[in-house]
Formats: C-alpha cells, sequence, structure tokens
C-alpha cells in the first residue's frame, strides 16, 4: 500500500469576520475557486496577526487579491 499524503499545515478555520467579508464584497466564488493551499495559506496569514489593524490590513489585501484575479501575495498568479 502506498502511504497517504497530508497537508503540511493544519487546515485553518474561517473565521466570522473574513467570511461577512468575503460576502460583503461579493468574493466568496473567486475565494472558493482559489486551490486549497492559497485559501489555507490567507486564512494562516490572516489569523496570526496579533494586532487587529493588522488583521484588517491582510484581509483586505487578500480581499483586493481576489477581485484582481492574478495576485496571490503580492505575486503575479495565473490561475
Amino acid at each position: 500500500m502506498s502511504p497517504q499524503l497530508r497537508p503540511l499545515r493544519k487546515r485553518e478555520d474561517m473565521p466570522d469576520f473574513v467570511a461577512a467579508a468575503l460576502e460583503s464584497r461579493g468574493l466568496r466564488g473567486k475565494y472558493e475557486a482559489r486551490p486549497p493551499y492559497q485559501r489555507n495559506d490567507y486564512l494562516l496569514w490572516i489569523n496570526k496577526a496579533k494586532q487587529e489593524d493588522t488583521r484588517q490590513k491582510r484581509l483586505e489585501q487578500m480581499l483586493d487579491e481576489l477581485e484582481d484575479g492574478h495576485v496571490y501575495m503580492r505575486m503575479d498568479w495565473k490561475g
């Protein structure tokens, strides 16, 4: 039998404020269309912020990148 592949990082839970922001900006579909690793990376990055203003800045960056559609963590992305 071949060993099962396990994710290297724990799957992050989506906080309510992130879900609400995705819904209010109409970006839930674009978020769901991203690969699982990107969705998890965004949530990990946002969740690890220690200060509220940092969390909000990171959330805004994620939303702007989803809206653009061709950016992931400030890098060009062809999805």
